[in-house]
């Protein structure tokens, strides 16, 4: 039965530059072929010129809610004194929330589809069947970003660690069905029926992120949103503290940093040997150009997107333990893991001098990637929770 589903994003899903956008637009594509699909998008800057009419072709309605600055300013400031995480109250507003409740009853969804616990709070009154998509574990990764931030950071991430695991706690109850995208991200929600959060894992366009054969320009790369925390601190892992190991060996060793909105702290990586690109149209340039991906994540949770097209492209993967734990590859097989820089830098040069092993780690992990992630499989998952089949 076609049934009409009710999405509600943070952000609106294109271009596809960040995890979350990514995860949303295929589900949406996949959801799209046998649902009709209300899309609701929150966006704090100005949409992408092509992002509506290539969303339109997925969705009955669509709707882009601006969310402005001098808002968000006050609503943060309002929120040091409540409870709950400053990521929500970014992304709530009073006026969009009468909207879409509007919206709601206009179009009488069968399902009401939440993606992440920032958007939850526009739904928490709706008495339609509704699912919330934890995606990553929050709280988790903040908690790591704790850790290693500066002194006058700490206060900060430690109060919004604090209510985010309160927060992921208390949105279960709110909701009939709950989606995650790694069971080791599932065990890490701080609720006592955990277990009832389904695992729907991230996919890979293997159409498009497929393996081309170019002249290299480039011997490592790393791929990813570069204002992203995360991001931001395993390119500085990668080229401060791995590359000078390998460069011993390999000197003329040229490293790629490919990926939007690069923060301060990227750009001062650039040199002679290490390109930081920016905002690129096609990120499987720097895929086909490059001798091996490495993803040193120290912080940070979910399934590492980038890995998997780097992977579909037929690049020998080198990532953390921390990673590998959602993607669950065969060390050694199908990914090298590296657990120290020394490690990374082992890694990084058995590949570029054993070019048995780098074919087999990269033929490996290209079928491991086909077989086991694409849109298509895990959509089917998703689908099956909103619409109560088996599955």
């Amino acid at each position: 039965m076609r049934k009409t589903i009710f999405i509600i994003l943070s952000r609106i899903p294109y271009p596809l530059e960040k995890g979350d956008k990514l995860r949303a637009f295929y589900q949406i594509r996949e959801l799209s072929k046998h649902h009709n699909l209300i899309i609701c998008a929150l966006t704090d800057n100005p949409p992408h010129p092509e992002a509506s009419d290539i969303l339109k072709t997925y969705s009955k309605s669509l709707y882009f809610f601006r969310l402005r600055k001098a808002r968000i300013f006050m609503r943060l400031i309002q929120s040091v004194f409540s409870c709950k995480p400053f990521q929500v109250a970014y992304f709530y507003n009073k006026r969009i929330h009468h909207k879409i409740r509007n919206l709601i009853a206009y179009h009488q969804p069968h399902h009401i589809y939440c993606q992440l616990i920032r958007t939850s709070e526009y739904v928490r009154d709706a008495m339609i069947d509704k699912t919330i998509d934890y995606q990553d574990v929050f709280s988790a990764g903040l908690k790591r970003r704790v850790s290693i931030a500066p002194w006058y950071m700490k206060p900060v991430l430690n109060t919004e660690y604090k209510r985010v695991r309160r927060y992921e706690n208390t949105v279960f109850d709110r909701f009939d069905k709950k989606t995650i995208i790694s069971a080791p991200d599932r065990d890490l929600i701080p609720h006592e029926k955990r277990e009832e959060i389904i695992v729907v894992p991230n996919g890979v366009d293997t159409d498009y992120f497929k393996p081309v054969h170019m002249d290299k320009a480039f011997d490592i790369v790393f791929t990813g949103n570069m204002a992203y925390p995360p991001n931001i601190n395993g390119a500085e892992y990668l080229v401060r503290k791995i590359m000078p190991r390998v460069w011993k060996m390999f000197p003329e060793a040229r490293v790629a940093i490919a990926g939007a909105t690069p923060s301060p702290a990227v750009k001062s990586l650039a040199t002679d040997k290490v390109v930081v690109t920016g905002w690129v149209e096609d990120i499987r340039k720097y895929y086909a150009q490059s001798h091996i991906f490495v993803a040193p994540m120290q912080i940070g949770t979910g399934l590492q997107n980038k890995v998997l097209e780097a992977m579909a492209m037929q690049l020998p993967c080198i990532s953390s333990p921390l990673a590998n734990k959602a993607l669950k590859a065969r060390p050694g097989i199908e990914i090298l893991i590296g657990r120290n820089a020394e490690e990374y830098a082992e890694h990084i040069l058995s590949l570029l001098n054993d070019m048995d092993l780098h074919k087999s780690i990269s033929e490996h992990g290209h079928q491991f990637v086909l077989k086991n992630f694409n849109w298509e499989s895990t959509s089917k998952i998703l689908e099956a929770v909103i619409t109560g089949q088996d599955f």
